[in-house]
């Protein structure tokens, strides 16, 4: 009998649906990216966008007030008593822009806080200006370092860090999947060492993205880092293929779009402005932010974050190292189990063996 055509037939089929689950894991990152990406990004518009005018007189309240109408809830205008109060603001982030009236107008904006939202900024004042028929005087109280000059180098640094990190989550769980689990941590702790340092020197001696601070970067890179590692590292035990996935959610699709790196929260929808307040990346952004260039400003919290983060990552190890323990005690029962069987059965065997010669001698 020929079984030839029929099984290449199903042999065919098999592998054609094995293709095709393993196509559902890209098809559900092109889903998510598309999602993630032009849901934080396609349609930029301030809300609640903070900035000042100077001057404590009349015509500075009408004008703020005035602002504030017509911006219909994109911006959050104040008014302060002069233009040392407004730096101050600028350069503590409390605010992204402050407008001096007069005879020749002045925009202060801080740059190194956000270059896109200074832009926004200077677009809403510059029509005031010209309203007032003068011309407008930027200054940039804080600017960014002459190797970053669009300031948005910082997230182009944690894009480099971020895929260096959950790539390696991909080698340690597949291919060091048989190593132990504190082997498979300490690789993804080593692993995050050296990424960070190759963050450092993009930042620093190859593109000079920042100026100064190269030693409180890499060791933000490495806190980053690392929790990414070891939160990958430990989702592998459950997600198994999944974990590419899961860590592309995590770390790409919700990451880089609430990091503030492009637009500020400001800038976005409320869901990824809301994600920016505790997410990873964001912690990594501003915390490079504020200790280059705004002199360690609410620097402790966004350490906090990527402390938080990474304890996190501790956590998923740690109880990815119970499973495993777990799986590894219902294993060997079961291979004991398994092993008394076969005891048990060649006893049996031996013993009926014994019977047959008893009787056949007795015959």
């Amino acid at each position: 009998m020929s079984t030839g055509p029929s099984s290449a037939s199903g042999s065919t089929a098999g592998a054609l649906r094995h293709v095709l689950s393993h196509l559902v894991t890209p098809l559900l990152m092109c889903v998510g990216m598309g999602l993630a990406y032009l849901g934080a990004f396609h349609a930029p518009a301030p809300h609640d966008l903070r900035v000042d005018v100077v001057g404590s007189g009349a015509s500075a309240q009408v004008l703020a007030q005035t602002l504030q109408d017509k911006g219909d809830g994109a911006l959050s205008v104040r008014t302060v008593a002069d233009r040392d109060i407004a730096a101050n603001h600028l350069r503590t982030q409390q605010s992204y822009g402050a407008y001096v009236p007069g005879s020749k107008p002045e925009l202060m904006v801080a740059t190194a806080s956000s270059d896109t939202s200074a832009t926004v900024v200077q677009k809403i004042f510059t029509e005031v200006a010209a309203g007032q028929g003068a011309p407008l005087q930027v200054t940039d109280v804080e600017p960014t370092a002459d190797g970053d000059p669009t300031g948005q180098g910082i997230f182009f640094l944690l894009v480099a860090v971020s895929i260096g990190s959950y790539a390696s989550v991909a080698v340690i769980g597949g291919a060091g999947a048989v190593l132990a689990l504190r082997i498979r941590a300490g690789l993804a702790i080593g692993t995050s060492l050296v990424v960070s340092a190759i963050g450092a020197a993009f930042a620093g001696p190859v593109f000079g993205l920042v100026d100064h601070g190269l030693g409180g970067l890499w060791a933000m890179a490495w806190l980053y880092s690392a929790g990414i590692l070891l939160i990958g590292v430990g989702l592998h035990t459950f997600l198994k293929r999944w974990t590419t996935l899961g860590v592309m959610l995590l770390f790409v699709m919700l990451n880089f779009t609430s990091s503030g790196g492009i637009f500020r929260p400001e800038l976005q929808p409320g869901f990824f402005g809301a994600l920016h307040s505790f997410w990873n990346g964001a912690g990594f952004v501003e915390g490079v932010r504020s200790h280059v260039y705004f002199g360690g400003h609410a620097l402790g919290g966004h350490l906090l974050v990527l402390s938080l983060w990474f304890v996190a990552g501790v956590v998923v190890v740690a109880v990815a190292g119970l499973a495993e323990s777990r799986r590894r005690e219902a294993a060997e029962k079961v291979r004991q189990a398994a092993e008394k069987g076969r005891q048990g059965a060649a006893l049996r065997t031996a013993a009926a063996a014994e019977e047959e010669m008893e009787e056949a001698v007795g015959v």
